[in-house]
Parts: C-alpha cells; structure tokens; sequence
C-alpha cells in the first residue's frame, strides 16, 4: 500500500514481511505491483547499501539529483526527509518517520534525505534513478537546524555524525534545487522560437534547455552544441549530456526542404535527422525514463482522405513524408512516447503566411494552389499543446494538432493574408498543383536552368482534433490565431 505525506511526491511503502523460524523474505522492489499501487515508474539503475555497526549513527540530509527508494535490509532508522526544492509547495516542510523491513520510502528528486540508526548493525538500502559520479553536486541542510526542529531520537551530541554531515549549511543559507529541464532538440526553427517564447511567458528560462547542431557565428549561443548527424551516425556521441537532469524531451529538429529531400543528397539528410535520429532520441529516453516528444507531419498521408484520424495507416507520397513516417514508429518504440503531427507551421522564420505578407506589400501577384487543403498551425499553439500535453499527463501515442477553424487551400489563405495586409486579394491567382508544376518548369527552361525538382503533396491535410481535445485542451480557431501575427483591421 502506498500512503502520501506532508511533503509532495514523497510516499511511504508498506511492504509485506513473510517470516518463519528461519527468517523473513520480502519483495523489497517489485515494479508492476508498486507501479500499480501509485509508485512512480521511476527506473532505478543503482543500488546501494549503507552498514551502520552502532545505534545512533546519524547520516545526512542529502538532496541528490536523482529519485531514490529507500528500504531497510536489517535494524530499523529514524528518517528524516526535508523538501528543498524550489517552487515547491511544500518548500521547507520536514517530514520524519520509523521505517523498518516492512516499510520503504520514495524520495523525490531535490527531497533531502537523512537517517539516525536505532539498532546496531542496521542495514539501510536505496535504488537511485543515476548513477553516481564524483561530479555530481548535491545540496545538504543542517541536521541539527533549529528551523527544521528534527526530533531525533538520540540527541546530536551523542549520535555518530560525520564532520561533513554535521556542518552542512542551514535551511535559509541552502540554494534551493531547481526543476529539472526540459530539452529541446534544436533552437532556431520555428518550434523552438516558440517553446522559448513560452518558457519566457510563464518564468521557466531556467527550465528549458535547447540544442543547436552548429557552433554560433559571432555572438554566443547560449543553446548547447549538439551535432545531429553524427548523433544518427553513433548513439554515443550525445555531447556528454547528463540526461538525468532531465525531465522531458522535445524534438523540433528536422529536415524539412520537401523538394531537396528528393535527390540524393537530400534524401541521405532526410532519413539521418527525420528518422535515424528519432529512434536514437527514443532509446535515449528509455533507458532514463524520460518522456520524449516528437513532431511529425500532415506529409505522412497521401492526401485520400478528408480528414486523417489519428489511427490512419501513413501513406506518404514522398521522401520527406517517408522519412517522417518513418522517425514515429522509432519514437514509439519509447514507452509513453507522444508523437505530435501538425501542419502548415506559421511562426517566427520563414512560412507561407509571411512570404504571402511580404508579396503583398510588393507589385507582385503570387500563383497559388487551390487543390491543397488543410488547417495552419500558429508555432505558438503548437507549444502551447505540447506543453499541455506533458502538463497533463496524457497517454502515449499519436496527437494531431493543428488550429482549429474551417478547412481551406493554400490560395483561400493567401487571399485572406493579402486582405489583412491592405491588399486586393484579387491579386492572388488560384492555380491548379499541376499548372503551377508546369509553370515553375516553363520558368526553368526560360532561364536554362535545370528543371526543379518538385515532390508530390498530399491534396488533403486536414486533421481530426479530437483526442486532443479530449485531453483539455481545445486549439484556438487559425483566424484568431492569425491576429498574432496579421490583426484584423477595426472598421
């Protein structure tokens, strides 16, 4: 049985004891029943044993930067567990208890964690989520803080206390511990800008982490160097990141150049970076028992149907949509994995919805298709999903989300951007995939130029949005969001 405690997220195990005349045995770590129970999956992958010979030797408080499951093999302690992490709701807050063979403990990350052995030759047992290196850094407070008012069984006086232990600083002096992060793969596109336009609304700067894939030119990046291809190439060059410290990953790199993505060259960066990479970041986050999250595309579908529901089967018409399709099924290969599928991105950095804005202020009159349809997507929104769907808990597997709003082409969204821009939306010519194929052709031959390549789009993209929407969170209609960027004009 799992019980709560003063301090959230630390809980007490009752653990069942059997003995006989021999002994006793106990299933100490027993990951369905616990996990079932109300434990958190927390994926231990250290043990560690702690041989206390006297009654009365005091350890702690220690607050490392991993979860630990306490446990006693023999004797019984007077544990003491104090909250130092920052934000927290329970920041301060002691919580003490007797724990013996029958009872073990789970200690949350930046929970500080101390024990006084009542018996001789007490054995004290813990699992951690890392492993220990002599780098880590961990914050301690004062066993004997008159703040804390830890009533310890055997005065501090007389207890078996370290020199360390005992001067550890007091609860006001200790530097709280921070969150852990959220990791971003990438930090220039259109996702990343607004994850971290997101992290700056809501105070979490510090909560975020994001990844470029190239050293910065000129003024320094605070984003960490991490090469993506050579991360497809060999799953060990990760840039020595300690994942532990973190508590989710979003993967909003990609390869996204449709048309580069048909030669050979191309095609080699589109299933390196859309699918190789993918499947490295979904081991990655099995084996730390992070949550991965990882965006895909409307390309996956061939553009048959009217709306794609999540369960339909992909059917991309070309390299890069083969290569997305490709990079979810190796992310759900990661337990609890989220693959988000989104469509027509508008956001800071190039777009359609811009290149639209700026023709508009131009004497120039764009060709657009009007046998493409779909919803856009604000990057805006798209964060604010992701981040619900992390919030929230939401079960693995796929999410489509896109704004919502009536579903319309490629040429009905430019007409509507020029509106907005003060321009005659007449200016916009609707053309056909196939005439604007041949014009763009007719253009190379004039100016002898090799012939674009052009891959296939899907005619049809829009998304159904309900098992988003069943989670909580409802997607803005795409005309609002577009007064972000584009305001309606007050008549």
């Amino acid at each position: 049985m799992i019980s709560t405690t003063a301090i959230e997220g630390l809980l007490f195990c009752e653990l069942a004891v059997h003995g006989d005349e021999r002994g006793w045995f106990k299933e100490n770590w027993q990951r369905e029943k616990m996990v079932d129970a109300g434990l958190p999956d927390f994926r231990p992958v250290q043990n560690n044993i702690s041989f206390n010979a006297e009654r009365g030797v005091t350890r702690g408080l220690h607050a490392e930067p991993w979860d630990k499951f306490i446990s006693v093999g023999h004797g019984r302690v007077f544990g003491a567990w104090c909250d130092l992490r920052r934000d927290s709701p329970t920041f301060g807050e002691v919580v003490t208890h007797e724990i013996g063979p029958d009872t073990a403990v789970f200690v949350p990350r930046g929970v500080a964690n101390g024990f006084q052995t009542l018996d001789d030759n007490t054995v004290y047992s813990y699992l951690v989520t890392a492993h220990w290196s002599p780098s880590v850094h961990y914050l301690a407070v004062n066993l004997g803080d008159p703040t804390l008012n830890i009533p310890w069984p055997i005065p501090l006086s007389e207890a078996i206390v370290s020199d360390k232990d005992r001067y550890h600083p007091l609860l006001s002096e200790v530097t709280p511990a921070a969150p852990r992060r959220i990791l971003v793969i990438g930090s220039t596109g259109q996702l990343a800008r607004a994850l971290r336009a997101y992290a700056a609304e809501h105070d979490m700067a510090d909560e975020f982490e994001f990844t470029t894939h190239r050293p910065p030119k000129g003024a320094s990046d605070p984003a960490r160097l991490l090469d993506l291809e050579e991360l497809a190439r060999d799953p060990q060059a990760d840039g020595d990141l300690d994942w532990s410290s973190y508590r989710a990953i979003i993967n909003a790199a990609a390869y996204t150049q449709v048309d580069a993505a048909e030669t050979p060259e191309g095609r080699k960066k589109a299933w390196a970076l859309n699918a190789v990479l993918p499947g490295r970041l979904a081991d990655i986050a099995a084996a730390h028992g992070i949550p991965l999250v990882h965006v895909s595309t409307d390309y996956v579908f061939d553009g048959s149907a009217p709306t794609w529901q999540e369960s339909d089967l992909p059917a991309p018409l070309n390299v890069y949509g083969q290569s997305k399709a490709a990079g979810e099924q190796a992310v759900l290969r990661s337990p609890g994995a989220l693959v988000v599928r989104t469509s027509w991105v508008i956001g800071e950095g190039p777009n359609f919805v811009r290149t639209m804005m700026d023709l508009a202020g131009r004497d120039i009159n764009p060709s657009v298709v009007e046998d493409q349809v779909g919803r856009p997507t604000l990057a805006r929104d798209l964060a604010d999903g992701i981040m619900h769907l992390l919030a929230s808990g939401a079960p693995g597997g796929i999410y489509h989300l896109s704004n919502t709003g009536p579903a319309l082409s490629f040429a009905e969204l430019a007409r509507e951007v020029f509106r907005r821009c003060g321009a005659d939306p007449e200016r916009v010519q609707p053309v056909s995939t196939a005439e604007y194929e041949h014009s763009r052709r007719e253009s190379a031959q004039r100016t002898r130029n090799a012939p674009p390549v052009m891959a296939p789009r899907p005619s049809s993209s829009t998304f159904s949005l309900e098992k988003i929407i069943a989670t909580g969170w409802t997607p803005r209609d795409w005309r609002e969001a577009l007064d972000d960027i584009l305001p309606e004009e007050e008549s």
